[in-house]
């Protein structure tokens, strides 16, 4: 038997302390995909920036990765800010969804 198409998702996110690590991490791991057969959804894959202006793209076999404010990361909110309010709150919402779904007994 041979597969002829396999979809494969995971989650990873890239962490550098400047542009051109970001791209030097962004292209090895881009290469190594490539190298077992995997495609990079450019499109699903996103950029926040901590502390810094966005002077570069980043890329992917020449095409620019989104710049975005803010992300959910494994159910986690990342933002450009670094602190976790946004997340905090989102969670908090949730619980107060929740709570009201709640019937008496």
């Amino acid at each position: 038997m041979q597969l002829n198409d396999l979809d494969f998702a995971d989650d990873l996110a890239l962490l550098s302390h400047t542009q051109q690590q970001m791209q030097e991490k962004t292209t090895r791991v881009a290469a190594a995909s490539a190298s077992v057969g995997f495609n990079i959804h450019k499109g699903k894959n996103k950029i926040v920036r901590y502390n810094t202006a966005c002077t570069n793209p980043i890329t992917i076999d020449g095409e620019d990765l989104e710049d975005v404010k803010t992300f959910t990361y494994l159910g986690s909110i990342i933002n450009e800010h670094g602190g976790s309010d946004a997340d905090v709150k989102a969670q908090n919402d949730r619980a107060g969804a929740a709570s009201l779904q709640l019937k008496n007994i």
